[in-house]
């Protein structure tokens, strides 16, 4: 559950307060939900209804009251005496408002610990002081590192099971702190608790007479608060792009959540990885007053001066502060899948609103993050090991350095449909060679694609058409290849099929390497490449597809959905303004192959 605060009437000050979000960490059953129930209920932080709410809960199963139930609101969780996913909390101090995010400590519960700790901007690691520091204490102190957090509090807790003895404290804090200054982490305080009894949590102890340090509310109280993320440059990762001709509105609106900076109306802003620049002339949002200007943490609309093609995993910035392009990063990871992370191997990577192919180039170092020693593997990442490594993308990205910006540096690699590992960039390296990308073609000798497009008289072009139950898809190919072979072009239809394409994700589809050697070696052939994907319940008229590393030609595509757009290009459109067209399955077959058509003709003259 949820712990919030009683509710009472907010003074002019208090709207204004000061918010940190704080992540507790720690290894299985080492007191972290104790803490922070107890933290909380000592605080007057929690209503102390739910308090009784609970004591009640525990009475009716038999059980033990223990604040960690304050917070373990899943009943997997109180059966079992785990934290399993992160919970949140509200907590107040008199100098500012927390978020305490509570993230679960076994190992098989690692990526819900990260995700947790994503969102900290400090934490609070505990360990049990009868146990001492285990594996588990090691990997999450790394693991704070690697997402950038820097504000740490150790706590040694359970002091009272060892009988509040020093000798016991001071070790365990010797040992932790030469592991973290290993991993370049200072940590604020370590502090000595008990959190059952209440030792030391918002004051000083009276059973610690020999601890002079501060309190865990105090250390916490004492955390800087990071720079607010609107006064930054601005970041804003495109989430979609909007058209609403149906209405008659032929603007395009860009839609995406502001992570960084602030955007007025009037801006000049650049678009990466391409580089391309733009005005906004205004800024939009559904059913509210027009705005001239948005800030950070703000989703939004934005339409410009000048219409450029614009696609989702873009990141637009300030002219003058762009974010960094390449496709090729060094990175720190932590990996998570159950087969080992090897060199050589195609991955997606996640990052804001960015996905894309990446292979493993280079292994730098593979180590054991519980000793901070050479995993003696230095082919592989194993399940919980840590790497430094250099990753290749099929295409470039836009990003930043993780001690600049938290949500265009952090990314996760997806293995399969799993998650597998989680990072972040710490150096963007020269671009590699882009023809690189497109290993699985076979061009050679001196009559290259270029040549060949000169002769046709027209540009190589790939066009897929998401066929649907009516096989629309199918029936315009075949007029458009008809009518582009009878206009002297050359044209080339593939009817690929469910096996040709496979689903990688929620509204995804990726080509088969033998489908793109296909669609390559016709491309390179200076062809125009019509090609049908069908419809079925795994691959929907919905979903997108890209030829990944065949950037080098126009690549478009056009969906089937009632209302699409129907207009045909605006008057005055850049040639770059759409690839993606959603045609109207209900018009007449004449009138989506000549609204097609009309596009083609622009593109295959550029």
């Amino acid at each position: 559950m949820s712990a919030q605060a009683p509710a009472a009437a907010e003074s002019p000050g208090e709207a204004t307060r000061e918010q940190m979000n704080i992540v507790i960490v720690g290894h299985v059953d080492h007191g972290k939900s104790t803490l922070v129930g107890r933290l909380l209920a000592d605080t007057e932080s929690i209503d102390p209804a739910k308090i009784e709410q609970v004591r009640e809960l525990c009475a009716r199963q038999g059980k033990r009251f223990e604040y960690a139930f304050l917070l373990d609101a899943l009943e997997a969780e109180r059966d079992q005496g785990i934290t399993i996913d992160a919970a949140r909390c509200f907590f107040r101090s008199d100098l500012r408002d927390y978020i305490l995010i509570d993230a679960p400590g076994h190992i098989e519960f690692l990526k819900n610990m990260i995700s947790g700790a994503a969102r900290a901007e400090a934490a609070v690691l505990l360990i049990d002081a009868a146990e001492g520091v285990r594996e588990n204490s090691r990997r999450h102190g790394y693991m704070l590192g690697l997402l950038g957090i820097r504000q740490v509090v150790v706590a040694v807790n359970k002091l009272d099971m060892v009988g509040y003895d020093r000798a016991v404290f001071d070790r365990i804090e010797a040992e932790y702190r030469a592991f973290l200054t290993r991993i370049d982490l200072e940590p604020a305080a370590f502090v000595p608790v008990s959190a059952l009894a209440g030792d030391n949590l918002i004051g000083p102890s009276e059973k610690t007479p020999w601890y002079d340090g501060p309190s865990v509310l105090a250390a916490v109280d004492a955390f800087a608060k990071a720079p607010a993320p609107a006064e930054k440059p601005l970041r804003m990762p495109v989430q979609d792009v909007y058209r609403f001709n149906r209405e008659g509105d032929t603007r395009r609106i860009i839609a995406g959540r502001i992570t960084a900076g602030r955007l007025s109306v009037g801006d000049d802003v650049v678009f990466e990885p391409s580089g391309k620049r733009t005005r906004i002339a205004s800024i939009e949002g559904f059913s509210e007053p027009t705005r001239l200007s948005v800030e950070a943490g703000r989703s939004t609309g934005i339409t410009m001066t000048e219409q450029i093609y614009v696609a989702r995993g873009d990141v637009m910035a300030h002219a003058d502060r762009p974010p960094r392009v390449s496709n090729r990063l060094r990175a720190n990871l932590f990996w998570l899948g159950r087969q080992p992370l090897r060199r050589g191997r195609t991955y997606k990577l996640k990052m804001a609103t960015f996905s894309g192919l990446c292979e493993v180039e280079q292994l730098i170092e593979v180590m054991d993050a519980s000793a901070l020693s050479d995993a003696g593997h230095p082919d592989r990442v194993e399940r919980h090991e840590v790497a430094e490594v250099v990753l290749r993308l099929r295409r470039p990205m836009a990003c930043d350095l993780s001690h600049e910006f938290v949500e265009t540096s952090r990314f996760v690699l997806v293995d399969g449909y799993d998650v597998a590992g989680g990072g972040i960039v710490r150096d963007v390296l020269a671009a590699g060679d882009e023809d690189d990308a497109v290993r699985w073609t076979t061009e050679v000798g001196a009559i290259n694609r270029p040549l060949r497009e000169a002769k046709h008289g027209h540009r190589a072009l790939l066009l897929v058409l998401h066929d649907d139950l009516d096989q629309n898809g199918r029936a315009l190919a075949a007029a458009l290849e008809e009518s582009l072979w009878t206009g002297g072009k050359s044209v080339y239809r593939l009817d690929l099929a469910p096996g040709d394409v496979q689903k990688v994700g929620p509204g995804e589809l990726a080509p088969r390497s033998i489908t793109l050697g296909l669609v390559a070696g016709l491309l390179n052939a200076g062809q125009i490449v019509i090609a049908t994907v069908p419809w079925s319940d795994d691959h929907t008229h919905d979903e997108a597809l890209r030829m990944p590393g065949l950037d080098v030609v126009p690549q478009c595509q056009v969906r089937f959905r009632t209302g699409g757009d129907d207009q045909g290009p605006v008057a005055g459109e850049s040639l770059d303004d759409d690839r993606d067209w959603a045609l109207d399955p209900s018009l007449e077959p004449r009138a989506l192959h000549d609204v097609i058509k009309r596009r083609l003709e622009r593109l295959l003259a550029g």
